[in-house]
């Protein structure tokens, strides 16, 4: 498949300094792109506002869950995407030329990267989320009214102060996840734990699109057999059971409170079809959905 450089596109909700591409803003952007993607020379900052997507970057598989900042480095692969119906994320498209406009370059160490090229997802605190959306809210409206004689000189300021309010936030993910490792390293009983605690995180944050042990296992960085057995020891758990469990969880929560048909459903959780998914709706529930449904509505 050929690799499609990626470009900010253009829109009443998306905002820059003039027509440059040097500096580009977008308030809302839920359509996630198709194909097998490449930043050419811009780093890109997304914060999930809603939903969840998941997809490929540079190897490793990302999940990006509400109040989540990503940072999408320049030159590296991003592809199989797939989110849920409601995602929407804002984004701040920069270029490296931006990047010594806004007087970042002199605050991000090699160290800062490295990390961020393994660990380019930073869970945000409630504290994190209101802060940032006071800068957002701000520079998108300093963005609007273009008339003071200092506008790009407001705008990168602005720009820049955001950038280095994530970028306490990123170092402080670093620092909790450098002394999860030491526990990790000096206490085999925690490293089961927090593995176990990861797994259930990643089946629940998949909300029933993904059911194969192996997906999860591979996310982790284990085999399957050693995941079977990390949930043995810890919690007395098959991790198909804990998968089917959260499985049956998203499908009642659409069978109760949507109007989704069997065949939005399916296509949401990625069933093959509505007939697959309904012979697994009733081999665990004991009824069809549509029985389920009525049952419920009653």
């Amino acid at each position: 498949m050929e690799i499609q450089d990626l470009k900010p596109r253009s829109g009443s909700d998306t905002l820059r300094i003039g027509d440059s591409d040097d500096l580009v803003v977008m308030e809302n952007f839920g359509a996630l792109p198709k194909g097998k993607l490449r930043l050419d020379n811009q780093g890109l900052i997304v914060i999930c506002t809603d939903g969840m997507a998941q997809f490929d970057y540079d190897g490793q598989q990302i999940l990006l869950r509400k109040n989540d900042l990503y940072l999408y480095m320049a030159h590296s692969v991003a592809s199989n995407f797939m989110a849920s119906a409601d995602f929407n994320c804002r984004q701040i498209w920069f270029t490296r030329s931006e990047l010594w406009n806004i007087d970042m370059h002199g605050e991000v160490s090699l160290a800062d990267l490295a990390y961020l090229k393994q660990h380019p997802v930073v869970h945000l605190t409630p504290d994190d989320v209101t802060l940032l959306d006071d800068y957002f809210q701000l520079l998108c409206r300093r963005m609007r009214d273009q008339s003071p004689l200092l506008y790009p000189d407001i705008v990168r300021s602005l720009v820049s102060t955001m950038m280095l309010e994530m970028l306490c936030m990123m170092r402080r993910n670093k620092e909790q996840y450098a002394v999860t490792k030491d526990l990790e390293n000096t206490n085999p009983g925690v490293h089961k734990r927090l593995l176990a605690d990861k797994f259930i995180q990643l089946v629940e944050q998949s909300d029933g699109r993904i059911r194969k042990v192996d997906d999860f296992a591979k996310q982790l960085n284990v085999t399957p057999k050693y995941l079977s057995t990390i949930l043995k020891d810890t919690i007395n758990r098959r991790p198909s059971m804990m998968i089917e469990h959260f499985t049956m969880g998203a499908i009642e929560r659409r069978l109760r409170y949507t109007d989704m048909t069997m065949q939005e459903i399916a296509n949401d959780l990625n069933f093959p079809n509505a007939s697959f998914f309904g012979k697994y709706f009733k081999e665990h529930a004991g009824m069809t959905p549509l029985e389920y449904r009525k049952k419920f509505q009653k």
